[in-house]
């Protein structure tokens, strides 16, 4: 037997025993072979787990959180509700700023993320989410610099720029309200494009999911800062987003295969997840039956805010984990090799490799 300066990584192979049978077992066969242990070479992952912090978890939310203020916005405009318009408006370009001063520090140097302005590529969730990003940032910036300015009493030094800034007030909004809905769920798109278990296998849900918690956390924030008289359409908009979080959920479970669901219902990441769901439950209904209360509808407000910034990390830490460990990447691998070749399938490259 040859040996190298590798085999130290090796993990230990246990000692062979032999084959054991029970006097009243007869002549019946005794597994010998153990219930295998998936691993790869030298117990690496099969799959690298992205090197992210919770600072991507902040800007997953906090980018969810200013386009679904977007569109709370423009719902706002539709229905004659001025302080929840401004107040949405506001929210949104603080969102997006700190979502943005989030992804720089996780990227570790400013430039890197004008390097992701280099290019257009609309095949790159990444691509089109810089872009998304700061496209719908530019416009947040103007809509929010017109309602600074009516707060002030139009007492702010801009002189002769002040007809040009509300000048573009419209179509300004026009623009967050039309980036508003990509930047609330790319992220999704942009989790699912990894070849990490977890996130790969929702990727049909996870966009859904991510605008429903977008919508959740806008409608939280502006029940929290608004008075009641306000906010039908936040409270309204709760009621379609919790909904629409919890099927999400549910169905993106049902569909995936159960070693790819395990992270999201088992360790750390599966109890933020059961505290979201119950979270976005409580503050959901809680603003509709409670709403029209000052004191209960900020408290359900602050229970979606966490709901929603609870699904995001939940879902980055329940990746990561699907990363780590192997037998979350093989054994879908396998159930879906099994699959193709009960359909017949055995003249491609998956199924001959195999």
């Amino acid at each position: 037997m040859t040996t190298s300066q590798h085999d130290a990584y090796r993990h230990p192979e246990p000692r062979a025993e032999g084959r054991k049978r029970k006097a009243d077992e007869g002549a019946r066969e005794v597994p010998v072979v153990e219930k295998p242990n998936f691993s790869s070479y030298y117990g690496r992952p099969v799959v690298k787990a992205p090197p992210w912090g919770d600072e991507i978890a902040g800007y997953l939310f906090l980018g969810g959180l200013a386009g679904g203020s977007s569109l709370l916005s423009a719902g706002a405009q539709l229905t004659g509700k001025p302080i929840l318009q401004r107040n949405a408006r506001i929210i949104s370009l603080g969102a997006a700023g700190l979502g943005t001063a989030a992804l720089i520090h996780d990227l570790g140097r400013p430039e890197r993320f004008l390097y992701m302005l280099r290019t257009f590529k609309p095949t790159s969730p990444m691509s089109m989410g810089s872009w998304l990003l700061s496209s719908f940032s530019t416009a947040a910036g103007v809509t929010a610099a017109v309602e600074v300015d009516r707060l002030s009493r139009y007492r702010m030094p801009l002189g002769p720029g002040r007809r040009l800034l509300h000048g573009m007030e419209g179509p300004a909004e026009a623009g967050t309200a039309l980036l508003a809905a990509p930047l609330a769920s790319y992220t999704g798109a942009l989790l699912a494009d990894t070849a990490v278990p977890t996130w790969n296998a929702g990727r049909d849900e996870l966009p859904f999911l991510f605008a429903s918690s977008a919508s959740l956390a806008a409608s939280g924030a502006a029940l929290v800062s608004t008075p009641t008289a306000q906010t039908q359409p936040a409270r309204a908009l709760s009621a379609v987003a919790g909904v629409g979080e919890v099927i999400s959920m549910k169905v993106m479970k049902k569909r995936m295969h159960p070693a790819e669901a395990e992270p999201l219902e088992k360790g750390a990441a599966g109890t933020m997840l059961k505290w979201a769901e119950r979270l976005t439950v409580a503050g959901a209904v809680g603003s509709v039956l409670l709403g029209g209360r000052r004191a209960p509808a900020a408290a359900s407000g602050l229970l979606m805010l966490g709901g929603s910034a609870l699904t995001r990390l939940g879902i980055l830490r329940a990746g990561i984990a699907s990363a780590e460990d192997p037998r979350h990447t093989v054994e879908p691998q396998k159930a879906r090799l099994q699959a193709r070749q009960a359909d017949g399938v055995v003249d491609d490259s998956i199924t001959t490799l195999a």
